[in-house]
């Protein structure tokens, strides 16, 4: 008996030390990482989380994106600036150096953000978010809570990564700082996460969102070349909207791509739901619903592709829903190729089997995994647990 407790402890200390090789020493192969970890990432995460340096090199992250935002490699390169949160206080006018809206809104071109510590920042009025900006909570928790939340307006390449954001609130018109350092009026804002209006190349990549008094994520008023990718959905009525409403014609221009995201529990309805545009929904994970998952609008375009839908156990169990159009007929756009259906899960697609390719570019394709591995590859979505040494 004490032979075995002995060498069960000396296991456990050999599996430590084995452990640790792998993680610090660099010459050790992605492969090998992963295999003695257990770790299975998606594409986006093997590009800098295998990085047991990852902290001294975070710009690495802006090339990592897939879908249609492309490559941020708009984010980086000579003139970037780094630019450290010390303060979670906030001044929506006057902002103080130190807080996130100094970095978000006063500073122009290309900003790094990172903070120096976890903190809950609780906004006054909505971050409006300059464009060039990347915001990086990576390391550390942050929270944007209990009020105010964050707005993308009339701007372009902006990375929003790390960050915990839940019980957003509606806010009444007033001034705020706006995207270009200048004081600015903004109307009566809904109370949702992220809200996009006119903005482009826009990456939404590890978040955690929930509880939120209108959606999580608004992509509308022409907004186009966008990624929402390895967050974790939860706790929420109304999910993503992706187009403003069923009269703003220009976000038929629109293109999305929803990829390694984790939907649920307790997510109710628009994962997403769009209007007029494009979105590509792949390999996302859809743990039940309420009223349904997908649906749409206005003739939009949806390929849904090795998505994994676990319907609920009561209720509705199919996927979709189509809004009814009295002039338009039904003329959606809704395939499903390879999703794997579970607990009586449905999905009804458009007649006549045309399914509109996304169309990448080199710098937005990736390939599309199996749905098998669904589970694997939303494994780590949400704002990442990342240690005090190296791991991520």
């Amino acid at each position: 008996m004490a032979s075995h407790v002995t060498n069960s402890i000396i296991g456990r200390y050999v599996l430590a030390i084995v452990i640790a090789m792998v993680v610090f020493l660099p010459n050790f192969t992605y492969a090998k990482k992963s295999k003695i970890i257990g770790l299975k990432m998606n594409v986006i995460d093997k590009c800098w989380r295998s990085d047991p340096e990852w902290r001294k090199h975070r710009p690495q992250l802006a090339t990592c994106s897939i879908g249609y935002v492309g490559k941020m490699t708009n984010n980086i390169g000579e003139g970037l600036i780094h630019y450290k949160v010390t303060d979670p206080s906030d001044d929506p006018i006057n902002p103080k150096y130190g807080t996130l809206r100094y970095g978000a809104s006063v500073i122009q071109g290309k900003v790094w953000i990172t903070f120096q510590r976890d903190m809950v920042i609780r906004l006054v009025r909505p971050l409006l978010i300059s464009s060039f900006t990347t915001i990086d909570g990576r390391g550390v928790d942050i929270h944007i809570a209990h009020n105010a939340c964050l707005m993308i307006f009339k701007a372009t390449n902006i990375i929003i990564h790390g960050l915990r954001i839940h019980h957003c609130k509606p806010q009444a018109p007033g001034m705020v700082m706006g995207s270009n350092g200048k004081v600015m009026p903004l109307g009566q804002v809904d109370g949702d996460a992220i809200r996009l209006v006119t903005a482009s190349k826009i990456w939404i990549d590890h978040n955690t969102l929930y509880n939120c008094q209108d959606g999580l994520l608004d992509v509308t008023r022409g907004s186009t070349d966008v990624t929402v990718s390895n967050n974790w959905f939860r706790f929420q009525d109304k999910v993503m909207l992706l187009g403003h409403d069923d009269g703003y014609i220009r976000d038929q221009n629109m293109k999305v791509t929803v990829v390694y995201n984790h939907f649920g529990p307790n997510c109710n309805q628009r994962m997403p739901r769009i209007r007029h545009g494009y979105a590509h929904v792949v390999n996302n994970m859809y743990l039940g619903w309420l009223q349904y998952a997908i649906g749409g609008s206005m003739e939009p375009s949806l390929k849904s592709e090795a998505n994994l839908f676990i319907a609920p156990p009561s209720g509705s169990k199919e996927v979709t829903w189509r809004k009814g159009s009295r002039a338009n007929g039904d003329k959606w756009e809704f395939h499903s190729v390879k999703d794997i259906f579970e607990n009586g899960a449905s999905f009804k697609t458009t007649k006549g089997g045309y399914v509109r390719k996304p169309n990448y570019t080199k710098d937005q394709a990736f390939n599309v995994a199996d749905a098998k591995s669904v589970r694997s590859l939303i494994s780590s979505s949400g704002a990442l647990r990342c240690s005090k040494t190296s791991i991520c």
